[in-house]
């Protein structure tokens, strides 16, 4: 009878999941998976001291969306099957839910069906000539092997700071899920400044960091060229890399010679510089300096590479520098009064254009929103404000100091911004308030001066 009542239950909630846009079953399916995620965390023997609801919910929702933010800390406030927990929401939440059960479906049936790859499209952007099946099995595959090439390099250099072999062992598993996922949380006190002048430790940081936040629409473009499948990379590989690669210089340059104090002006100088541009720029959310402490110049700066972000289709969070991108081209065809727009001699699809108008205009929207929310309830300084605001829907994890000083309003303002961050701002607003077609036909079309 049991069994009867569950299959029936079952079976009415596809019929229900079936019927929901791709966004709304992708939010729901987050939602579910971090209320899941925080009632396990909750549980006592998983908690070295008494947390509150709101700091295991706060906790929760970063893990799942790969922030890093925290408003406790996770060695000292966890056991280590809480810490253990919290990696698997990382896990979960970096790599994509569908992507990790649409992956199980094919090795079990070798077929994806055509719900799994609406909400695969919805999750992640990709170029209409990517097969769903290729990225898929490239974006399994590839998470799979950082993780293990990052895990072996970060045990030698936990070891080699006189770690005992299961503490490394440990340490380097969580670091590079940590990394690659570009969520940034830590087992250490102070993330890593202990590790400021330690060149092989930040390279591996920054290659995992980097290699999860490109994306897998380049990675499985690479892996296509290199084993001669194709002849050349995408056209939006192309931009990713050239976007990427000029920001994070820029990034670099920009806060060696622009922060006067502290240890950027030391000989490992540079190395800090690009280690936090590349942790703004992927999201990743490690520093190596505290960041309270740096000049308000850089502050901005840092800001704008998180607002700004890596790639669609990875693990980081931000506007996207393709999204950045078509703005540019919108403006550029404005200014030189082009009928089409273009960008590096190359005609963009309007549709892709109107979804990243939609994106430029929510992304900014809520982060001005959310700021002067918080100045309400928050008695920081408004540069915090913002640096925590834009830190939150970038998913990026990085703070001056004042996430566990928030209030209980203020926290669940951080855990709306992390959750909206993660699925996407489009994809949130498109879960909530897009209407039928028959619906719009019955506007008038008016002009606008503009």
């Amino acid at each position: 009878m049991k069994s009867s009542l569950f299959s029936r239950l079952v079976k009415n909630y596809k019929k229900i999941r079936v019927k929901k846009s791709p966004q709304v079953n992708l939010v729901w399916g987050f939602f579910v998976y971090t209320l899941i995620g925080f009632l396990i965390i909750s549980i006592p023997f998983l908690q070295k001291t008494d947390i509150s609801v709101i700091d295991n919910l706060f906790t929760a929702s970063s893990a799942v969306s790969t922030t890093g933010l925290a408003t406790v800390n996770i060695l000292e406030s966890y056991t280590l099957i809480g810490q253990i927990w919290i990696l698997i929401m990382i896990q979960i939440g970096g790599i994509g839910y569908m992507t990790l059960t649409t992956y199980v479906l094919l090795l079990t049936s070798r077929k994806i069906t055509n719900w799994h790859a609406k909400i695969m499209n919805a999750e992640f952007t990709t170029p209409k000539s990517m097969k769903i099946k290729d990225f898929l099995i490239s974006a399994f595959y590839f998470t799979v092997s950082m993780e293990v090439i990052g895990s072996i390099v970060l045990y030698f250099c936990f070891k080699a700071e006189g770690m005992d072999v299961l503490k490394a062992i440990w340490y380097s598993i969580f670091h590079s899920i940590s990394a690659f996922c570009t969520a940034g949380f830590s087992l250490t006190k102070d993330s890593f400044i202990g590790f400021q002048g330690n060149y092989i430790f930040n390279g591996i940081i920054a290659f995992l960091s980097i290699a999860g936040s490109l994306g897998f629409i380049v990675v499985t473009d690479l892996w296509f060229l290199i084993s001669r499948r194709t002849k050349k990379i995408t056209y939006t590989s192309k931009l990713i890399l050239l976007g990427f690669l000029g920001l994070l210089f820029f990034g670099t340059i920009m806060i060696y010679f622009s922060e006067s104090g502290m240890e950027i002006k030391n000989k490992d100088g540079l190395l800090i510089a690009f280690f936090q541009a590349m942790s703004a720029m992927t999201t990743v959310g490690f520093n190596t300096v505290p960041i309270g402490q740096l000049s308000m110049p850089i502050l901005l700066l840092i800001t704008m590479l998180m607002y700004i972000g890596a790639s669609p289709s990875g693990t980081a969070g931000g506007l996207k520098i393709t999204t950045l991108f078509a703005m540019v081209a919108i403006l550029k065809s404005r200014l030189f009064g082009q009928e089409t727009i273009t960008l590096f001699w190359r005609k963009i699809p309007f549709e892709r254009l109107y979804v990243a108008t939609s994106i430029f205009i929510l992304y900014t929207s809520l982060i001005f929103l959310f700021t002067f929310l918080l100045t309400y309830t928050e008695k920081f300084n408004l540069q915090d404000l913002l640096f925590e605001t834009a830190s939150a829907l970038g998913t990026v994890g990085l703070s001056t100091g004042i996430t566990s000083g928030l209030s209980t309003a203020g926290k669940l303002m951080m855990i709306l911004l992390m959750f909206i961050g993660r699925v996407g701002v489009l994809t949130f607003g498109f879960a909530f308030l897009k209407r039928r077609e028959d619906e719009e036909q019955r506007h008038k079309k008016e002009d606008l001066a503009v």
